[in-house]
């Protein structure tokens, strides 16, 4: 509850935590990763969301690897920005290259943040075996 100077008005807490759009090409691994990791574990501080500029289908290693740290991913899904470009975002985050040049100016964001990550199934591509991929 939050005093006002003539009455008490209920404040919801989802209207207190930050609101972040984790964005990629195609919201298939990282972004989920990191919508999931937010979701997970900082529910009380962040409002997570994800989207891709070009959606593919939610990496399979992506959501066993998070299953395991105890963040399951397997229900969401990967979107297209336009899904998401009605919210307003405090933060949009891009952490690929690709999505940082195709959307380098998010409308409803308080402010864009561009942090790359590898792609993580171009690494596992790679790897000798399944363990390694993981």
């Amino acid at each position: 509850m939050v005093q006002t100077s003539d009455a008490w008005r209920h404040t919801d807490s989802r209207e207190l935590r930050v609101k972040i759009l984790f964005l990629c090409t195609k919201n298939a691994c990282r972004s989920q990763m990191a919508e999931g990791l937010a979701r997970a574990f900082r529910a009380d501080a962040f409002e997570a969301y994800s989207a891709g500029t070009n959606p593919g289908v939610l990496d399979e290693l992506a959501a066993l690897v998070m299953r395991e740290i105890g963040a399951d991913i397997r229900k969401q899904r990967p979107k297209h920005i336009r899904e998401v470009e009605h919210i307003r975002f405090d933060y949009v985050i891009t952490l690929c290259d690709s999505a940082a040049q195709s959307c380098p100016v998010f409308p409803n964001a308080g402010k864009t943040v561009h942090r790359p990550f590898p792609d993580p199934p171009m690494l596992a591509r790679e790897c000798r075996d399944h363990d390694q991929a993981l």
